[in-house]
């Protein structure tokens, strides 16, 4: 029954991209298939960090698929959206380990005039099946091969022969796009570059060095483990800044601006990052850690010091209706914000690292500041910004205001210039924008909320607490965001049938810290990254 699930999820796929959190969720489901093979234990299990290559830019691994599945299908909201729980017991014990070896950018035209940048990495998955060789062999040709055959867009060539001491196999497109896998006893080799798994087989013979050895390579209780390398970094900073670059402006040398100097701050800032997924009662946890340039997280660490309690000033806010909740807890905002930009200046040359601090209000202005430093130097340290949509374009913030000279030169000057006031009998004070878009609700208390002008009204007029947001209040850290998604119905929908149409609501809890090493997030949710890799499937029907 689950394989015919299966193999119905995988028939949506025609003509789909590559992508990274696409493969690897794609392989994650095509496993599932491996429940008509292993009836039987086959050879002893692999060490997959063994196979993989010492210099990978990405490192991805799980030892035991079954225990990543049952994570996310034991969720109330997964077992609420779900038309039936799927058994994923033959996952139990199947190992599987990905290495990214690099990134091959293209740019696709959708248009006469516009173009869209695809990023397509080179990695390889290896898979330990726990089966015995000829089942993994019937696995690779029957189901991976008919998954490979709907990703392609269907007609694909498969040629295989034996080769490297197991059976090989080469998927061939009509566009070009190949596919390789080898079987070797119970484990299989499987990517979209032929060079990534000869490199694990030098790797395997002992001709190269294996990614077990990295010390940031560590074992534990745990559902998976990532980690990005240096050169990983790097290559995902010019990645992020090409993408910037396309929708930070229409004008050409703003364009070229981005994407220079953001990859150029990135590399010289951050060093490598690791990713935990436990579990818990609360959800499943991911724990990212960013290692920084020592400079910078120096700086960071005695400047983005949280104050040891809440103020308390919020506490009674009600915020009905919004997405997330972020509270910022900053002993000195503005010296916080300020040494962000002049490390970021710092990590790129002076001419660069001028503009980035002289264009840095322009993060502000969604919000209707005008100057964010002033602004900052304005309010108290405890700050909250509310988002209403997932996009994050309409937005607002919360503060309370300590100068008001100050705070009145730091917002938006169409703001500034409105003559008159609203004033209400329930004491509030109200600017709205000539334009209708911005608002600013002063309280006499010398609370503000000031941002997009239908937000702002709806958070003046909300009746209801977003359930979970006191978590924002009792967190110690620098930053913490409560909000809520609809992954449920995505997450649910790759994995088996959906019980309702109806999107169902999951929530999440980050928080971020900083430290002499750099950057400490954890992320507390109903199914995490991994449940965002197996979303993104979805999203590509």
């Amino acid at each position: 029954m689950l394989s015919q699930i299966f193999q119905r999820k995988v028939a949506k796929t025609q003509s789909r991209k590559d992508s990274f959190s696409f493969l690897i969720a794609s392989l994650l489901l095509c496993v599932f298939a491996l429940n008509a093979f292993l009836a039987s234990c086959g050879s002893k299990s692999a060490d997959l960090r063994s196979f993989i290559p010492a210099d990978s830019l990405v490192y991805l691994e799980s030892n035991d698929l079954g225990a990543v599945m049952n994570a996310i299908t034991e969720r109330p909201a997964f077992r609420e959206a779900a038309n039936e729980i799927p058994d994923s017991s033959v996952l139990n014990g199947v190992k599987l380990a990905v290495a990214v070896t690099g990134f091959e950018t293209k740019e696709v035209p959708v248009s006469g005039e516009n173009s869209v940048l695809n990023f397509t990495p080179r990695f390889v998955a290896v898979l330990e099946t726990n089966a015995w060789n000829f089942q993994a062999i019937r696995f690779t040709e029957e189901k991976l091969g008919a998954f490979i055959n709907d990703v392609y867009g269907g007609e694909v060539l498969l040629e295989s022969s034996d080769k490297h001491d197991g059976k090989y196999y080469v998927w061939k497109a009509d566009d070009g796009r190949r596919a390789f896998a080898l079987v070797q006893g119970s484990v299989v080799f499987f990517g979209n570059d032929e060079t990534a798994i000869e490199r694990c087989l030098a790797v395997k013979r002992g001709e190269a060095e294996s990614i077990a050895k990295n010390p940031k390579i560590i074992s534990g209780d745990r559902l998976a483990f990532g980690y990005i390398s240096p050169d990983g970094i790097a290559q995902i900073a010019n990645i992020a800044g090409l993408s910037m670059a396309k929708s930070s402006s229409e004008e050409g040398e703003v364009q070229s601006f981005v994407a220079r100097v953001l990859p150029e701050i990135l590399r010289n800032s951050l060093r490598d990052a690791t990713w935990t997924a436990t579990k818990s009662d609360e959800g499943i946890t991911d724990s990212f850690s960013i290692s920084m340039n020592p400079e910078i997280s120096s700086v960071l660490n005695e400047t983005l010091v949280p104050l040891p309690k809440t103020s308390g000033i919020f506490t009674s806010l009600n915020f009905g209706g919004a997405v997330a909740v972020t509270r910022y807890n900053l002993r000195d905002p503005r010296l916080a914000w300020r040494s962000v930009l002049l490390s970021a200046g710092k990590a790129t040359d002076p001419a660069s690292g001028g503009l980035v601090v002289a264009f840095a209000s322009s993060l502000f202005e969604p919000y209707g500041i005008e100057n964010g430093e002033e602004f900052l130097s304005a309010v108290e340290p405890e700050i909250l910004t509310v988002r209403f949509e997932d996009s994050g374009e309409n937005v607002a913030v919360i503060a309370k205001v300590k100068d008001a000279a100050a705070f009145e030169q730091s917002i938006a000057k169409e703001l500034r210039d409105v003559k008159s006031k609203e004033e209400r009998s329930d004491s509030r004070s109200i600017r709205r924008s000539a334009d209708g878009e911005l608002m600013l609700v002063t309280q006499s208390s010398g609370v503000v909320i000031i941002g997009d002008a239908e937000f702002v009204q709806r958070l003046i007029y909300a009746s209801a607490a977003n359930t979970g947001s006191a978590k924002i209040f009792s967190s110690d850290a620098a930053a913490a965001t409560y909000g809520t998604d609809k992954s449920a119905t995505s997450v649910v929908d790759v994995i088996t049938e959906l019980k309702t149409e109806t999107p169902m609501t999951s929530t999440y809890f980050t928080e971020t810290r900083f430290n002499r090493n750099g950057i400490e997030r954890r992320t507390i949710s109903d199914f995490g990254f991994i449940g965002w890799v197996i979303e993104q499937f979805g999203m590509r029907e």
